[in-house]
């Protein structure tokens, strides 16, 4: 009877640390989805903003001009930085290159590099990943000596 008292305990014992491992796992899970969600949300945000300041026939060429940074790199590129580059191209403002942790599997006419790399200067850095903007401008910061601007911030400000 008592092998089957303490089969009953690690029976029910197994259970709930497998509910437990379970509970976590759906957690984690949800979790990253909602991060995801607010990103995205976030992306959607921006670009409807940057519609807007098409429509009102305003520039981010001109903008960034009129603040004296004619020579620039892009941090991101997925689909802002690149909608970013097509609307710099044939501008004043050059960008001199992109900047982009998954540097080497990224196509673009600019050159593509590393946080890790080494970062020539420009003028100012656009962080067009806006969701981790602090943590970006933070480490910039650490090896470069320009602003570090916020693709959101320019989209209000112009």
């Amino acid at each position: 009877m008592k092998k089957g008292v303490v089969a009953a305990l690690f029976a029910v014992g197994g259970a709930v640390l497998g509910a437990a491992g379970v509970g976590k796992t759906m957690k984690e899970k949800v979790d990253y989805k909602s991060k995801m969600s607010e990103k995205h949300l976030s992306l959607y945000l921006l670009m409807n903003q940057w519609v807007k300041v098409k429509q009102e026939n305003k520039s981010i060429a001109d903008y960034l001009e009129g603040n004296g940074y004619k020579e620039i790199a892009i941090y991101g590129m997925n689909y802002v930085g690149e909608t970013l580059l097509d609307e710099l191209t044939n501008s004043n403002v050059k960008v001199k290159y992109a900047i982009d942790k998954n540097a080497n599997t990224i196509y673009s006419d600019v050159d593509i590099v590393t946080p890790d790399d080494e970062l020539a200067e420009v003028d100012a850095v656009i962080v067009t990943a806006i969701t981790f903007f602090d943590e970006i401008e933070e480490n910039l910061l650490e090896k470069m000596d320009c602003p570090i601007l916020s693709m959101e911030d320019i989209l209000y400000e112009v």
